[in-house]
């Protein structure tokens, strides 16, 4: 998909997620902003790593097209 607005509404999973955060990054002109949307989307594909060290539970029910949504809304919103 070329419209990464398109996607949301649509993502049911991290890799769904993961797409969405590609798309969006590289729409990104602002340069911290894309390393910062970056290191997101990197954590989110390893977070099993946080978990795993911190001794917790991976979350089981994350809804990945509201995090989608809140990102994009908030890079929007004046």
């Amino acid at each position: 998909m070329d419209n990464f607005y398109e996607m949301l509404g649509k993502i049911k999973n991290r890799e769904d997620f993961t797409e969405f955060m590609r798309h969006y990054i590289s729409a990104t002109e602002d340069g911290a902003l894309r390393h910062y949307l970056d290191s997101l989307t990197a954590w989110a594909q390893d977070m099993e790593g946080y978990y795993k060290n911190a001794e917790k539970d991976v979350p089981q029910d994350i809804n990945w097209d509201f995090i989608a949504t809140l990102l994009y809304a908030c890079s929007i919103y004046e």
